[in-house]
């Protein structure tokens, strides 16, 4: 991977300001809690969730020959979603490799911004975004989901963004799925103030930085799949391991409930519609686990499959 670094993270927002929408940072609609907790709505990104940030960074650096081959993908379908539409806005082909659990309203966004969808099993899926190969694309060029400096400094705008509109942040709870979110965020916010406690939250299905803080070391887990579908992986790759330990203050395990109560809190309080990873940030900050003072939840995405909303609104976790 090339250098991660702030200047990075400043160039990045300067190429994607015009792709991407500043999102705004509003109060959490509650009285009571532990702390006085914000949202960070990357919700409101054209594609519904943050990766179009790290998706346009990425594509604009593609020389004329990587974009000419066309582009590929392995993602639960955020990613896959934000790469299709940067392909279809400069006319590059595009195919993206998402599980075979992927839920429906991602797939109907990828068909929407003409990508060519494969299915494979979750576990296929994952190992190719570690070999970064999928032999009938070969030739084409792979723009990897998360494990990349230039996917994690597009990110890291997330960051640059929260400081400017809250400059004395407490702490910044961050979903975990790759880990190229949480690396690129916690590193714009310690690079400017190193004081802000950042955390990554993963759904107690699967939550392999947890095992990897409690072991020193990257950690595989068994992974139950769940409508929490854009993160908790089965492990946490060594180089992505290497980047965020010294940036966290930790990794913070929310249950399914929690994470359905938070959606349904979203929706009553503030009217925002956070998919499973979006919603787990809050329920992590619900539930004291990142601390008092102010306290931002980055709300990932809300990409949620409707039945599963329909479901959570009910009174159910799904």
């Amino acid at each position: 991977m090339t250098t991660l670094d702030l200047a990075a993270i400043e160039a990045a927002r300067d190429r994607i300001r015009s792709l991407v929408v500043r999102t705004p940072l509003v109060r959490l609609g509650v009285d009571d809690g532990p702390a006085e907790i914000y949202l960070k709505l990357e919700n409101l990104q054209p594609t519904g969730s943050f990766k179009v940030r790290g998706a346009g960074n990425s594509v604009a650096l593609l020389g004329e020959k990587e974009r000419a081959r066309g582009v590929f993908t392995c993602s639960a379908g955020n990613m896959a979603q934000a790469l299709a539409w940067h392909a279809r806005r400069l006319g590059i082909p595009c195919t993206v490799i998402v599980p075979d659990t992927a839920p429906e309203t991602k797939l109907a966004a990828i068909r929407r911004f003409g990508a060519k969808i494969v299915q494979r099993p979750w576990d296929e899926v994952w190992e190719i975004g570690i070999t970064r190969r999928f032999a009938p694309l070969d030739g084409w060029t792979f723009v990897h989901p998360f494990a990349d400096a230039t996917m994690m400094a597009g990110n890291g705008t997330i960051g640059l963004e929260i400081l400017e509109d809250l400059p004395d942040a407490d702490a910044v709870v961050i979903p975990f799925g790759g880990g190229g979110l949480t690396a690129g965020i916690a590193t714009a916010i310690k690079a400017k103030r190193p004081r802000t406690r950042v955390y990554a939250v993963e759904p107690e299905t699967a939550a392999p930085l947890a095992a990897s803080f409690s072991k020193g070391a990257p950690a595989e887990v068994r992974r139950v799949p769940s409508f929490v579908d854009g993160i908790g992986a089965s492990g946490v790759l060594p180089e992505m391991w290497s980047l965020v330990r010294p940036l966290l203050e930790g990794a913070l395990v929310v249950s399914l409930q929690d994470v359905a109560a938070a959606i349904r809190l979203l929706i009553e309080r503030n009217r925002v519609v956070a998919e499973g990873a979006g919603g787990a940030s809050v329920a992590a900050a619900r539930a004291a686990k990142a601390g008092n003072g102010r306290v931002v939840c980055v709300v990932s995405g809300g990409n949620i499959d409707t039945a599963v909303l329909g479901n959570i609104l009910r009174g159910e976790a799904p």
